[in-house]
């Protein structure tokens, strides 16, 4: 065989190996996309940025203006209030440009972030209320739902046609490594960067058969250590922070006397504002953990919290009432006075059967369920006056009804069969969550 011909055989040409080269193949499915999106986030730039950097991240990353980023937050933030909750989330979960991970990430111990652990605390909770200040109030008609959607549909989009251009490099890890000073010595830093063996690292930028480096000194026998004196003391090892085990003290105290109050009949003391007064306690706890080292383990406690409170918040139960026993209450009157003035229960099945009733004096009755069904029957020529209402669940009074979340009460006047002049029924009838119907029996 020929000189060339071995050659060839040891060592391919090198176009044709680079023709055979695989090429990135595109991303295939949502889940890839998904996690691909997460390995290769946006960087914050230290440049171009006008707060915290997301907009611009996300313009440099995909290739966009970032000033079209910034005018699609603004509308989604005044047409559906989620744009001020996504920027939050990009400030937490979006590392910077020269941060190892995010303030999110930091602030749980996963690498250098130069959001500090207070600051994403507070961070965590704006962003917990931003999320559930844009899907209540004025803005629980869907917008906060649509505008969501639409952010996480446009990324999307763009990740998968855009996201194998302007990947950011990964920032390593900064540890010490021998920084040459110039002058023959070596010095440890912690901001020189590892050599790569990839690029030829050389320090001193000269063929090493030319260099003339000093003999290096005699080994010396290292001597022996005295003992210490005895007024000497040995460093105690620092002592674990009981921030974590305090905050989660005061934090059940702090349940227990709103659970206390509230079935004791004081009304402020609602599921939402005990769910709020605890994830405040936990808060506090974790800027102060923050600054005096712990309580970082309460943020397993503060994220189910978080949840539970927005969605509480979320959907309209301002006027839960959970006051009562549990179970099913059936009642069926024979007699005006046997008719009590409140059928209160807390989660359950409520049947009252006003049917039997005879025609006689009017009166009325008032019918609240925390969790349940509730069911009035009245008499079929009776004249019911009806306030019917549910937080959430479907409302059927006579031949009008609803569903779905936060809607109207349903109010009137049904006059029955023969019209005007039967018994006269004032009915008031709640649930926060199930359905309601009031029918003639």
């Amino acid at each position: 065989m020929s000189r060339r011909g071995r050659c060839r055989m040891l060592f391919p040409m090198s176009g044709a190996s680079e023709s055979r080269a695989p090429k990135p193949s595109p991303l295939n499915g949502f889940e890839e996309t998904v996690k691909d999106f997460w390995a290769s986030r946006p960087r914050r730039p230290h440049a171009g940025r006008k707060l915290a950097g997301v907009a611009a991240a996300i313009g440099y990353r995909y290739g966009i203006d970032p000033v079209v980023v910034r005018i699609a937050l603004v509308v989604t933030t005044v047409f559906g209030g989620f744009g001020a909750p996504f920027y939050l989330l990009g400030w937490l979960f979006l590392p910077g440009e020269s941060d190892e991970v995010s303030g999110f990430e930091g602030l749980i111990g996963r690498g250098r972030s130069s959001v500090s652990p207070a600051f994403a605390v507070v961070l965590l909770v704006l962003t917990v209320i931003s999320v559930g200040g844009s899907f209540t109030g004025s803005w629980f008609d869907g917008g906060g739902l649509i505008s969501f959607a639409l952010i996480a549909a446009a990324l999307y989009l763009l990740h998968r046609s855009r996201g194998h251009e302007n990947r950011p490099a990964p920032v390593a890890a900064r540890t010490s490594y021998p920084a040459f000073t110039g002058n023959g010595a070596f010095t440890m830093t912690d901001t020189a960067e590892a050599p790569s063996p990839a690029r030829g690292w050389d320090p001193l930028a000269a063929d090493p058969a030319g260099w003339d480096l000093p003999e290096a000194p005699p080994v010396q026998e290292p001597r022996p250590t005295p003992p210490p004196p005895p007024s000497y003391r040995a460093p105690q090892r620092r002592r674990r922070s009981k921030v974590g085990s305090a905050t989660f003290g005061i934090a059940v105290v702090t349940a227990g006397v709103g659970v206390l109050l509230a079935l004791n009949g004081v009304g402020w003391f609602s599921a939402q504002h005990i769910i709020g007064l605890v994830l405040g306690v936990v808060g506090i706890g974790l800027v102060t953990g923050a600054f005096a080292g712990g309580g970082r383990g309460l943020i397993g406690l503060a994220v189910p919290l978080a949840i539970a409170g927005m969605v509480l918040t979320t959907a309209p139960f301002q006027d839960l009432d959970f006051h009562g026993d549990v179970g099913e209450l059936s009642d069926t009157p024979h007699t005006v006075a046997d008719v009590k003035p409140l059928y209160q229960h807390a989660a359950g099945t409520i049947d009252l059967d006003l049917s039997e009733l005879p025609a006689g004096a009017p009166y009325s009755t008032t019918v609240n369920n925390g969790a349940g069904n509730t069911t009035v029957t009245v008499p079929e020529t009776a004249d019911v006056t009806f306030d019917c209402h549910t937080g959430a669940g479907r409302t059927s009074c006579f031949n009008r009804s609803t569903s779905g979340v936060s809607q109207e009460a349903l109010t009137g006047t049904d006059n029955g069969t023969d019209g005007v002049g039967g018994q006269k029924i004032t009915l008031h009838v709640a649930n926060s969550m199930g359905n309601v119907e009031v029918r003639r029996g």
